[in-house]
């Protein structure tokens, strides 16, 4: 009876005393296995539960409480019936104290974290062990969950404001990824919606409880770039990422698929450059050996559309914000391989829905740029084509990319273009429409119309005339202005004004 009294207070009062010396740690944790030994599981269970939703804010506490996480998987396992009911009261509590954990958590505190990570996996082995005495519907429900649990804990891991978080979680993540296989999740499956079974099966079960598990999705894709970065992780599962990338590449669906969960996790500010990094490898990665499909039926794209524009958008971040030069010349490689890989009738109309929604000058640039390399492209399969004797002509790259340029030289708001600031697309537009008239002109073809008259003076009244008027002002201002400003601003229009009269001399010498 002493005992079973004690045990509601002593669990709370004995963490107090923790931070205080090793000995006293030492002495709480004896204190706390012996009651989760001996009382009523249930009613430790609240006990602990409730010790830890008082937590100390004192970041010296830390990785103290896993003296209580280690008590709580000790009293799941002792407890014999409702298990997916007492699990459910549990993962709660844990996963609310991991995020304030590790989120306050920093070079100093990675022994700490690291304690409190290990009583984490502990309580997943105590899941697990439940799941193995389940049948049926019940061992499928905390299946499901135990995978989510795993999951989210890799995405709280990898978002570690720890300098060194591969150096110092490779293990803590291998040890989460061996619950993997007993939840019927692969790298595969991560990457292609297996995610979204285990969500229906507990949502199925309790829609609320699901809503704890908010970083599984970033957990799918992060467990993979894992298993990218650490030997550790791959031994934890026995499957080999190449065959995992062979399996994706065998099917255009899957590979749009797998692009898809990589949005949130490259776009995300939780997570450091050097796991994005893998990221984009990994991205990379999947196009090796791709031939590229040119035939656009088949394969529903429009259901995919939504989270490969947000993929691409997130990959464009990585290029702008990215501090290694490297990894943002990796991104660029990955954002052509992505945009190579969406069928050619919504390619354009996703690199024109990426243009209007950058910020970036430079950004627009590039992918103006794109649009150019994709207009040659058409202009060597004329080539070709002509060679073999198939007069089977396409321009839809260079018809369609006369709309770009007309939207960057007179925007749809009214106006001529803002410079100096927008001079970088500005010049890309430009040498996009004179590389268009100068194919045209070398082929003696019209097939983009974009020499027929009408054309021509729609040009050159609207687009390069209003135009040249604006950048002759801002270097004759610059001129009497002088200073360092006015030197930044006439090197960025002096390329401009220079294509701008290559533009107007094609043009006059065409309507003659």
């Amino acid at each position: 009876m002493v005992v079973e009294a004690l045990s509601l207070e002593l669990p709370k009062l004995v963490m107090k005393f923790v931070p205080l010396s090793a000995k006293c740690r030492e002495i709480a944790g004896r204190i706390i296995e012996y009651f989760a030994s001996v009382c009523n599981p249930r009613e430790m269970l609240s006990v602990f539960c409730e010790a830890l939703s008082s937590r100390s804010d004192d970041s010296e506490a830390l990785g103290c409480y896993s003296h209580i996480l280690l008590g709580l998987s000790k009293v799941l396992l002792r407890i014999q019936r409702r298990h997916i009911e007492q699990v459910k009261v549990v993962l709660p509590v844990i996963l609310e104290y991991l995020h304030v954990a590790s989120s306050g958590a920093d070079e100093e505190d990675k022994d700490s974290l690291n304690d409190l990570l290990s009583a984490t996996i502990i309580i997943g082995s105590s899941i697990q062990e439940i799941c193995q005495k389940l049948e049926g519907r019940s061992k499928e429900v905390l299946c499901a969950i135990l995978g989510l649990y795993v999951l989210q804990n890799i995405a709280l891991i990898s978002g570690s404001r720890q300098r060194s978080v591969i150096e110092t979680s490779s293990l803590i993540v291998a040890k989460f990824s061996q619950f993997l296989p007993f939840c019927g999740l692969s790298y595969f499956g991560l990457l292609t919606g297996d995610l979204d079974k285990l969500i229906e099966i507990c949502k199925d079960d309790d829609d609320k409880f699901v809503a704890i598990f908010s970083l599984a999705i970033y957990g799918a894709s992060l467990t993979v770039m894992w298993c990218h970065i650490s030997d550790e992780v791959v031994n934890a599962t026995g499957e080999q990422l190449d065959v995992v990338l062979s399996k994706i590449r065998e099917a255009r669906f899957r590979r749009w698929q797998a692009i898809g969960m990589f949005k949130l996790t490259l776009s995300s500010i939780d997570y450091p450059w050097n796991i994005k990094s893998h990221g984009i490898d990994l991205l990379v990665s999947m196009f090796d050996g791709i031939i590229y499909e040119e035939d656009d039926s088949g394969d529903d794209f429009s259901s995919f559309l939504p989270n490969l524009f947000s993929s691409l958008m997130a990959i464009e971040r990585i290029m702008m914000g990215a501090p290694d030069p490297f990894l943002r010349k990796r991104a660029f490689i990955a954002l052509r391989k992505v945009l190579s890989d969406i069928p050619c009738s919504q390619r354009f109309d996703t690199l024109k829905a990426l243009i209007n929604n950058t910020d970036s000058p430079s950004m627009v640039a590039i992918l103006i740029d794109i649009v150019k390399d994709y207009v040659m492209v058409d202009r060597h399969k004329e080539i070709s084509r002509k060679e073999q004797n198939r007069f089977e002509f396409s321009r839809f790259w260079g018809f369609k990319a006369l709309e770009i340029v007309e939207m960057v030289l007179r925007p749809p708001k009214g106006g001529p273009p803002s410079l100096p600031e927008d001079s970088e697309p500005v010049l890309s537009a430009l040498n996009l429409y004179r590389f268009i008239i100068i194919i045209e002109l070398t082929g003696k073809t019209n097939y983009t119309g974009v020499l027929s008259e009408d054309s021509l003076r729609k040009a050159y009244l609207e687009w390069i005339m209003p135009l040249r008027t604006l950048v002759s002002g801002i270097l004759a201002e610059n001129d009497n202005a002088g200073g360092e400003l006015a030197e930044t601003i006439t090197c960025a229009l002096s390329p401009v004004q220079l294509v701008l009269h290559r533009c107007i001399e094609l043009i006059e010498e065409s309507l003659k």
